[in-house]
């Protein structure tokens, strides 16, 4: 159980890092206002575009990843064990 609770954690701090830098840089309009979730830019380029979907990729993975090594993988040993054990 710790090697699941450890590749989750660092799937999630790993991911968290990546979305915090891309919402630092595209998502702070000044530092006295609002940060980290401020509205995206209006007419971003080509390349703003790429960062903002890596920003939103980066979170979904790191909430994600955490859930599955945390949640699913445990509860499904579990289950294969109960099944295993009732038959």
């Amino acid at each position: 159980m710790a090697d699941e609770f450890i590749k989750g954690f660092a799937i999630l701090t790993g991911g968290l890092l990546v979305w915090m830098t891309f919402a630092a840089w595209y998502n702070t309009p000044d530092f006295y206002g609002t940060q980290l979730i401020g509205a995206n830019p209006e007419d971003p380029g080509t390349y703003v575009s790429m960062a903002l979907l890596v920003k939103e990729a980066a979170l979904y993975f790191a909430l994600l990843g955490a859930t599955t090594f945390w949640v699913v993988i445990p509860a499904s040993r579990r289950a294969r064990e109960y099944y295993a054990s009732s038959n």
